[in-house]
Parts: C-alpha cells; sequence; structure tokens
C-alpha cells in the first residue's frame, strides 16, 4: 500500500476528527483540577456579566431608560466581547499567552467597580464594555485550556467548562434578588471581593498551561489537516454559525426581557421575576452538563439536531402560556437548547484541528455578537410594539435548526 492510500486509510477508520499526536494521548485521563478550576473561574467571569442583565430593572428605572436603551447595554457588553474573542483566539494560536487570563479579569473587576457607581447611562455603557473586554481575553485561552486538559474527552471537557458559566449566569440573579435589590446599585462594588477570587484562580491555571502546554505554538498540539476539503469546512462552518444565531438570538429575546414579560403579564415583583429567571437559568447550566458526553458518545450531529431543532414546539407554546406553563417551558427551553453550544464548539474544531483558538474566539464571539444584537433589535421592537409581541415572533427562530441536514456527512463520528 503507498503512502497516500495507507493516509486515506487511516483518516477513514479514525473515530474522531480531531487526530491527536500519540495513540496513547486519547487514554489519558481528564486533568480533573484544572479543568475545575477553569469551570470555576467561568461561572465567576458569567455570574459578573449576569448581573448586567440582573440590574436592568433598576437601572430602567433609576435612570429612566427605555427598552431600546436596556437593550443598547446588552449590545455594548456583547459586541466589545465578540470583536475582540476571534482576534485573541488568532494571536494565541500563533504564540500562547498564558497570564492574559489574569488580565482579563481585572478588566472585569474595573467593569463592575464602574457599574456601582454608574450615574447616567454612558458610564453603564462603559462599564458593560470593560466586562466584554475581559469577557474576549478569558473565553478562546479558556476553552484552548480546556481542550488540552480534556485527556481526549473533547465533549466532556467543553461541557464541564461551559456549566462553570452557565452556572454563573445563573447565580447571577439570584445575588441581585438577594443583595442588589434592598441594597442598591452600590452594592455591586461587593462583588469584586469575587472577582479577586477569580483573578487567583486564572494565577493557578495560567501557571500549569505556562509549565505544560505554552512552551511551543498551540497549533502544534493538534493534527494541522482537516479530513474534508477546504470548500466542505467553509460551508459546514456557516452552517454552525446559522445554528448559533438562531440560539443566541433568541436566547438574547428570552433572558434579556423575560423579568419584564413576567412582570407585565403575570403581576411579579422584581425578585419573583428574578426568581425565574434563575430556574431558566439554571436549567441551561443541566443542560450544559449532558450535551458535551452525550456528543462524545452518540456524535456531535444528532446533539446539535436535537438541541437546536427540538426546542421548537416549547418556543411556540411559551407566548401562549399561564405563569405554571411558562415556567415549565422556559426550564424546558434552557434544558434542551443549551445543551447545542459545546456540541457545535467541538464539532467546530475538529473541522479545523490546530486552530482551537481561533474557532473558539469565532465561535464565542458569534455567539456574544448575536446575543448583543438581539437584545438590542428585540429592545427596539418591544418599544414599538410589546414584549409578547416580541416572544411570538422569535419563537420561530429554532426552526432554522433544520440547516443541520447540510452538515456533511462523513465516516468519523463528530
Amino acid at each position: 500500500m503507498n503512502t497516500s492510500a495507507k493516509a486515506s486509510a487511516a483518516s477513514a477508520s479514525a473515530p474522531d476528527i480531531a487526530a491527536v499526536p500519540a495513540a496513547g494521548a486519547q487514554k489519558a485521563k481528564p486533568t480533573f483540577g484544572i479543568l475545575g478550576a477553569i469551570s470555576c473561574a467561568h461561572m465567576v467571569n458569567d455570574m459578573m456579566q449576569s448581573l448586567i442583565l440582573a440590574l436592568y430593572p433598576i437601572l430602567k428605572t433609576g435612570l429612566s431608560l427605555s427598552f431600546a436603551q436596556v437593550g443598547l447595554i446588552t449590545l455594548t457588553y456583547q459586541l466589545t466581547a465578540s470583536l475582540l474573542q476571534p482576534m485573541v483566539g488568532l494571536i494565541t494560536d500563533r504564540r500562547p499567552r498564558p497570564y492574559s487570563l489574569p488580565f482579563g479579569m481585572l478588566s472585569t473587576l474595573v467593569g463592575l467597580l464602574l457599574l456601582s457607581m454608574a450615574p447616567s447611562l454612558g458610564i453603564v455603557l462603559l462599564a458593560a464594555a470593560c466586562i466584554g473586554i475581559g469577557s474576549s481575553i478569558f473565553h478562546p485561552e479558556s476553552s484552548r485550556i480546556a481542550r488540552l486538559a480534556s485527556g481526549g474527552q473533547h465533549g466532556f471537557a467543553q461541557s464541564m467548562f461551559q456549566v462553570g458559566g452557565n452556572l454563573g449566569t445563573a447565580i447571577g440573579p439570584l445575588l441581585a434578588a438577594a443583595v442588589i435589590v434592598p441594597h442598591g446599585q452600590r452594592s455591586v462594588a461587593w462583588f469584586g471581593l469575587v472577582a479577586l477570587l477569580g483573578v487567583g484562580l486564572l494565577l493557578q491555571v495560567s501557571r500549569w498551561y505556562a509549565r505544560h502546554h505554552a512552551g511551543q505554538p498551540a497549533g502544534r498540539k493538534q493534527a494541522a489537516a482537516s479530513p474534508y476539503p477546504r470548500k466542505v469546512v467553509i460551508g459546514a462552518i456557516a452552517v454552525l454559525l446559522v445554528l448559533i444565531f438562531s440560539k443566541y438570538f433568541y436566547m438574547a429575546g428570552l433572558s434579556s426581557f423575560y423579568t419584564f414579560y413576567l412582570m407585565e403579564h403575570f403581576g411579579l415583583s422584581v425578585q419573583n421575576a428574578q426568581m425565574h429567571l434563575f430556574y431558566f437559568l439554571f436549567a441551561s447550566a443541566v443542560g450544559t452538563v449532558l450535551g458535551g458526553p452525550v456528543g462524545d458518545r452518540i456524535g456531535r450531529k444528532p446533539v446539535i439536531w436535537i438541541s437546536i431543532l427540538g426546542v421548537a414546539p416549547f418556543a411556540l407554546l411559551l407566548p401562549h402560556a399561564n405563569l405554571f406553563w411558562t415556567t415549565a417551558l422556559t426550564i424546558m427551553i434552557g434544558l434542551v437548547l443549551s445543551s447545542a453550544f459545546s456540541a457545535i464548539l467541538v464539532y467546530a474544531q475538529e473541522l479545523m484541528p490546530g486552530k482551537v483558538g481561533t474557532v473558539s474566539g469565532l465561535f464565542f464571539g458569534f455567539a456574544f455578537g448575536m446575543g448583543g444584537l438581539g437584545a438590542a433589535v428585540l429592545g427596539l421592537f418591544a418599544d414599538r410594539t410589546s414584549i409578547g409581541f416580541v416572544y411570538q415572533t422569535i419563537a420561530y427562530l429554532p426552526l432554522l435548526g433544520l440547516a443541520a441536514v447540510l452538515l456533511p456527512k462523513g465516516r468519523q463520528r463528530m
């Protein structure tokens, strides 16, 4: 058998697209200490950003904001994160920067302190931008570290990393209800102590990364060649971005305006509405835990199909439900829809081996951008119509999950 035939046979028999340099690498156990630390840091990072969402009712009343201006806050945060993340990923693929992570968390700390004393919309937007910059530095390198510490269980590692973020997002409204609502906007500054804890965790992770993996360009840790032609890879990445658009545009409408929807339609107080937001976000965290390991076992494509398209019936029913069923449906939506991102991200990383940072930055950045754009557009839409009408309109977005049929077919399990 000649060399090209041997290479072709090896590609066809590979169980996963992401090749590893040594046969024993996939048998290695995950580095649970590092995965746990990076997951906890993700929880801190996303808890900080969720405080912005939880503060919306207070900021709207205190600063006399419109729904469009509320959406602009999310847009500012999401755009600063989304525009910088692909650049950060590309740079760190070429030259790892292990100690960039603590600096990103310090940017988040500055944003929190600004948010606690913001007297106007302009300062709130500046604070949101600082938190967005922190996230843009954090996510690409953290995703790479999760993959390096995975021991070959890439879906599991990404889920463990992601669940930290989802738990942080879920905890934010609870802390806001317990601390910020009774004590006011200035109490946000106390959460700076949590950000300092995140800096300490990330210093430990950065030391491990510098010792074990940062001595050579990051891309050399992965096989350089994709098993698909360039045209097929570009088409598949485009389909995955459509699915990200569907997920995050819908999630932006649901999470940014959910408390207002409950207060307007069912007469709930701010604190009760934030509790319901917690139920939704906690369900999202549980779904994230399930998505990665299930994708490792049955493949990424089935998880992508189920998580995006499977949520459509619940989304279509939601605008017509009473309070009990609204809570039940949003829990199901969070549980099912949140399982998508880990599967989509690992699928994309396996399409483009050796470019983990670039892929992570692109997908995290695009997700953040779509979330911010969705919040701004839907906020303007809500001002001109109603939040109920917005919920009826976005209910059709999960049907874009049908685009998953265009993902490439192959013998490799993705």
